[in-house]
């Protein structure tokens, strides 16, 4: 199944499957994440110049589950 970059899924894992990454905040670079951060910005913080946030989604996660976002997947286009 393909994903969209920046789609975030519910997974019952513990760890991050392919392409995934767990929503807890971490601090990506724009250089190695460049259409990522076109999709999200500095919507969830990060200076804007060389990092950004991915969600910090730990406190929402479903007992057993948490949310992970992809980070390396079709880049969504708008038709």
């Amino acid at each position: 199944m393909d994903y969209f970059l920046g789609e975030i899924q519910l997974f019952p894992y513990g760890w991050a499957p392919y392409g995934f990454r767990i929503c807890n905040g971490d601090t990506l670079t724009i250089v190695q994440n460049q259409a990522l951060y076109s999709l999200l910005g500095v919507n969830f913080g990060g200076d804007g110049r060389t990092n950004f946030k991915i969600p910090n989604l730990t406190n929402a996660s479903v007992p057993n589950m948490s949310y992970y976002i992809c980070v390396a997947g079709i880049y969504p286009t708008r038709q």
